[in-house]
């Protein structure tokens, strides 16, 4: 049976505000805590996303690992199913989208314990996620790991359709 996660992908409609930073669809994503990513940026971020048990709600795994994940609950939101999909690794994310302004005063992630340097037998501790900001979507195609990208199309084609119908 596949690993599964679910996350939340927030995003919100900017207007150009006249000082370089394009309007358009924006989305909340996250840079990957750990020594394997602190270096990275193109194809190191992610959905605020995490595993969830076999019968568990995949909404409300999303909540609780986004809370995690930023040190903040998720903003109270109309959350959409985008879907599942399944990554390269197999794993499959449930994700979930809402149009919402969320502004954080900070990001606290919760840590995992990982040897580093390896093979020195010094366990230290890392943030999950060490950084976590909106992105307009086309610099966020470029930060997302791969396997994401078509959670990305999913909800640029959600907006499309609510914009089409007036919502």
């Amino acid at each position: 049976m596949p690993v599964r996660s679910a996350g939340l992908l927030l995003y919100r409609q900017a207007s150009d505000n006249g000082r370089g930073v394009p309007g358009g669809l924006q989305v909340w994503i996250a840079h990957m805590g750990g020594p394997f990513w602190a270096r990275k940026d193109s194809g190191a971020w992610s959905i605020p996303k995490g595993e969830y048990l076999e019968g568990e709600d995949p909404l409300v795994a999303a909540l609780r690992e986004f809370a995690e994940e930023m040190g903040s609950p998720a903003p109270d939101a109309d959350y959409r199913i985008l879907g599942e999909f399944r990554q390269p690794s197999r794993k499959i994310i449930t994700a979930f989208a809402a149009n919402v302004d969320f502004q954080p005063e900070t990001i606290t992630s919760n840590t995992f314990p990982l040897e580093w340097p390896k093979g020195s037998g010094r366990i230290q501790d890392f943030p999950e996620i060490d950084d976590a900001r909106w992105f307009p979507e086309q610099e966020a195609r470029l930060k997302l790991v791969k396997g994401q990208l078509p959670i990305l199309d999913a909800l640029a084609d959600h907006v499309r359709a609510a914009q089409a119908e007036g919502r």
